[in-house]
């Protein structure tokens, strides 16, 4: 059933590998990676990461993935508030379609940790339901809240996590998307 939503979730994943500009020497982190589908249009881009990191609580989800990532790329069960790796690990770390189905403070503990895990300088990378026309909102809106598609606009809560946000684009056909590049903030 989940994988029947990777339709409608394309067009923003392809517009927020364009803001990423992973490159083969970056480390990258995928939290809540779910099916992977972040990571495969990741891999068929020219210049792929070589060390790729899948993070997702369900199990189940990540031995979907797993059939379908190249080799070398490794999936791990995981907590998105707890995340098992040390601070300045990786150069990119993405959270695709996560933050609007958390509360504000578990936002905030997942936030934090995505910038925990970038190095100095690293790049963070969230998409999340979002529409910056006013019927792509309304819909949203109306839409039962156990859908968890939850309008939401982080880019305002990014820094109290020490992440600055570069550049965003809104993304319509498909869900109305919203993606968001960051820069960790040494403090």
């Amino acid at each position: 059933m989940y994988e029947l939503q990777l339709a409608l979730e394309r067009r923003a994943l392809d517009a927020a590998l364009d803001l990423a500009h992973a490159g083969p020497d970056d480390r990258v982190l995928d939290v809540a990676t779910g099916t992977g589908a972040l990571l495969r249009r990741l891999a068929h881009r020219r210049l792929a990461p070589r060390e790729v990191v899948g993070l997702d609580a369900s199990p189940p989800m990540l031995d979907l993935a797993r059939r379908r990532l190249p080799p070398g790329w490794r999936l791990l069960a995981g907590d998105a508030q707890s995340l098992p790796f040390p601070a300045r690990s990786f150069d990119l770390v993405t959270a695709c379609y996560l933050l609007h189905l958390l509360e504000p403070t578990e936002r905030a503990g997942v936030t934090r940790e995505l910038a925990r895990v970038l190095r100095p300088g690293g790049r963070a990378l969230v998409v999340t339901v979002a529409g910056r026309r006013r019927a792509a909102r309304t819909v949203l809106e109306r839409l039962p809240r156990a859908s968890g598609l939850r309008p939401l606009d982080c880019t305002a809560e990014l820094p109290a996590a020490g992440l600055r946000p570069l550049r965003a684009r809104f993304v319509h056909g498909g869900w109305p998307s919203l993606c968001v590049l960051a820069r960790r903030e040494d403090r």
